[in-house]
């Protein structure tokens, strides 16, 4: 970035989001840089088992093909249990080491998109780096872990992801808050570029802070007749969550799938969506959002942008309300710039049909338990193809979700 875009995004240092709750980072320090390395994950002695547990993150590390975590803004650990193919690393030592990262760095997400983006890209914050190379298929989960464990603070995170050509991976990552730090900002900025008839399976699972803000900014790059699948799951309670991943079809044949699962829990304000755009001809997508508000605010975005012949996409939002109180807010978009193109979209918020729960109730299910198994049907049937070590802990967290019931 030249000393004239320097300048540019340090003006954009209060520039509001243009969606969800604005934040005053002012409030907030930096958080260190000189944390705690955690070398054995499975270790008696990781005070963080627990949490980083309950985001999907393994830590026998025997099932992954590696791992990095974050913890505040300090590397706390990293390993590449199968290292053949894939290159894990920080992203400022990826910088020093790759003159061609250096040319990608800050062209998926704008450094000026707004005060959080900014932030991220003057502090020259770092983050993880992973890259799969061409030819490879890796079997087995990547999982990186970003843990927020100092109350007052802001981590800021700049990851990315290079899938190159004719590659495939799955990376699973898992965000979550101590609990002595819950009135603390996350903001992770990722870049993911994926090359030409390869593929990316890129998972979250969240678990915040009832007063934790968070602001991730994510920008994908997808080429020609290559796959991308976003899936996103915060069942627990959050302070305040705006996220907006933008994905751009770039190459013939490409495809994208969003699919999110949110529940809004009372005091929680949740804006969440996607946007696809589809820039070449005969590429595809599908927006899958599924809600459900228990008293909180639940905002559900999908936009998806046709600038292609041939070009196949859908969006869908559903909501359910189990509780008064809370707000459901659904904003399907399509914008079509071209005339040779399909796009649809779909959506519906409401109340579960009493004939479903009274139906239940008659097969010997309480009322609670007739609620919870059509709530668990209604989340887990928005997502479809994930890999078996997220199903499985999908499963756990909405048997255990607070309902509110």
């Amino acid at each position: 970035m030249s000393a004239h875009s320097d300048d540019r995004v340090k003006k954009a240092l209060g520039k509001k989001a243009a969606y969800g709750e604005d934040v005053d980072l002012t409030k907030y320090a930096t958080g260190t840089r000189d944390g705690p390395v955690i070398d054995d994950l499975g270790s008696s002695g990781n005070e963080f088992k627990g949490t980083m547990q309950s985001v999907g993150v393994t830590t026998d590390e025997e099932s992954r093909s590696g791992t990095i975590m974050f913890i505040d803004n300090s590397l706390s650990h990293c390993s590449a249990c199968n290292p053949e193919g894939v290159e894990i690393i920080t992203t400022q030592q990826a910088m020093k080491k790759y003159d061609w990262v250096r040319e990608h760095v800050w062209t998926a997400v704008a450094p000026d998109k707004d005060k959080f983006t900014a932030h991220t890209y003057l502090e020259q914050s770092d983050g993880y780096f992973i890259r799969v190379k061409s030819g490879y298929h890796i079997k087995t989960p990547i999982q990186s872990c970003m843990l927020l464990n100092a109350d007052k603070v802001i981590q800021n995170v700049h990851n990315m992801i290079f899938v190159e050509d004719n590659a495939s991976a799955d990376v699973i990552t898992g965000c979550a808050t101590s609990p002595h730090a819950n009135e603390s900002v996350h903001v992770g900025v990722s870049e993911m570029f994926i090359g030409d008839n390869a593929s990316l399976s890129y998972s979250m699972i969240h678990n915040w802070g009832d007063k934790t803000s968070v602001r991730p900014r994510t920008g994908i790059n997808v080429g020609k007749n290559s796959h991308f699948t976003n899936n996103y799951v915060i069942l627990d309670k959050v302070g305040t969550l705006q996220s907006n991943p933008v994905a751009n079809l770039n190459g013939p044949g490409a495809t994208a799938k969003f699919n999110s699962m949110c529940i809004a829990h009372e005091g929680s304000d949740i804006d969440s969506g996607s946007i696809v755009s589809l820039n070449s001809k005969d590429t595809s997508a599908e927006i899958i959002s599924r809600s459900i508000t228990v008293g909180g605010r639940m905002v559900a975005r999908g936009r998806l942008i046709g600038n292609a012949v041939g070009v196949k996409a859908h969006l869908e939002c559903k909501s359910i309300i189990l509780k008064d109180g809370g707000t459901t807010l659904a904003i399907p978009e399509l914008e079509a710039n071209v005339s040779d193109l399909e796009m649809t979209h779909e959506a519906a918020v409401g109340k579960i049909a009493r004939d479903q729960i009274e139906y239940l109730m008659s097969r010997g299910l309480s009322e609670d338990e007739a609620v919870s198994m059509i709530v668990r049907g209604f989340l887990s049937g928005g997502i479809s193809g994930l890999p078996p070590q997220l199903e499985a802990k999908i499963k756990e967290a909405t048997s255990m979700a607070d309902l509110g019931n």
